[in-house]
């Protein structure tokens, strides 16, 4: 997903694997395996002896073992050290995959890693639950959401934060369409936040990938927005104080991404309806009775609906490229007072 959105931004990209599976793990079930540390290392040091390391961005994602966190670690403080002389030639995106809903589903021993890695990301981009993880704030509002925000940029120095899902309970009253918030904020020079919020519609349906599409359009729609602001030679990318949180390049940037996205997932929604209904109008595949008979079925349906909910994301890729309806997905300042 990642590699192909960042591709169709017109992004020049080198993808190292950290798993190697036949299928997402929506289906409930694949083949293949998690990578190694040691391969991630091995494949970095295989672009290296060919001069082929001279990036200007690190887009990390799922890592399957602290190993592999370790070693992205490595790979981002060693490109960011050939960068030394060269202020904002190197950037960081950092999504920390630890989990979503209140359950971790990585290995315990990976949120410590992400911790020690934070304060070389220059953008991190946590769903609520992750960003509670690493802040050590529980989320319940929008004052404990930005003491969450605020902890991450003063203890941990991290510059840009998004924290893609937000999902608070006086969010969505009874009768409203259900939407998601996303959350974001630049710090400035004093690790103070400066807080924005944008609202999409939520879909109905679990779509696999949906994280890496958003990281990878902000990688291309970040470094377009701070090649106007003129910031891709300032540390960090990070603007002037003065600059206030909706005019933001992070924020304009988030703009155009969910703008994308909400295209895409609606045509998928579309495509997954067509294919509901095919799948109404065709016979059971196994026309057995009893309970065996049953669950076959039960599998079956699962895994059709599961494939009908695949993100059309390679057919519609010209709303990538041309986000529509910017304006529906403006940015918000959030003002909090925060002790």
């Amino acid at each position: 997903m990642a590699t192909f959105v960042m591709q169709a931004l017109g992004c020049e990209v080198s993808a190292i694997n950290t798993v190697q599976f036949s299928n997402h793990t929506g289906y409930k079930q694949f083949k293949g395996r998690k990578t190694p540390a040691e391969e991630v290392a091995e494949l970095y040091e295989g672009l290296k002896q060919s001069r082929l390391n001279d990036f200007d961005v690190l887009l990390s994602g799922y890592c399957p073992s602290a190993g592999v966190v370790e070693q992205v670690g490595k790979i981002a403080r060693e490109t960011r050290f050939a960068c030394t002389t060269k202020p904002g030639a190197f950037f960081w995106v950092l999504d920390p995959v630890m989990g979503d809903e209140g359950k971790i589903y990585v290995s315990e021993e990976v949120v410590p890693a992400y911790k020690n890695l934070l304060k070389d990301a220059d953008l991190i981009l946590p769903n609520q639950f992750e960003a509670e993880l690493l802040s050590g704030v529980t989320i319940t509002d929008f004052k404990s959401l930005a003491e969450a925000v605020r902890e991450l940029h003063r203890s941990h120095r991290v510059p840009h934060i998004i924290i893609t899902s937000v999902r608070l309970p006086h969010d969505n009253e009874q009768g409203e369409e259900p939407e998601l918030s996303i959350v974001g904020s630049t710090a400035d020079s004093d690790f103070n936040p400066r807080l924005f919020r944008l609202k999409v519609p939520a879909f109905p349906v679990f779509f696999s990938g949906t994280g890496d599409m958003f990281a990878a359009l902000m990688v291309a729609r970040l470094r377009e927005a701070c090649l106007a602001a003129d910031l891709l030679t300032t540390a960090h990318w990070q603007p002037p104080d003065e600059v206030t949180a909706t005019e933001l390049p992070l924020a304009k940037a988030a703009e155009k991404v969910l703008a994308s996205m909400h295209l895409v997932l609606k045509k998928t929604m579309d495509s997954r309806q067509q294919e509901l209904e095919k799948m109404e109008g065709t016979e059971q595949l196994n026309s057995g009775i009893g309970e065996e008979a049953d669950k076959d079925n039960e599998s079956d349906k699962y895994l059709r609906l599961t494939k009908a909910a695949e993100v059309r994301v390679v057919r519609n890729w010209k709303d990538l490229v041309y986000p529509p309806d910017i304006e529906a997905f403006k940015a918000h300042a959030v003002n909090v007072e925060l002790d």
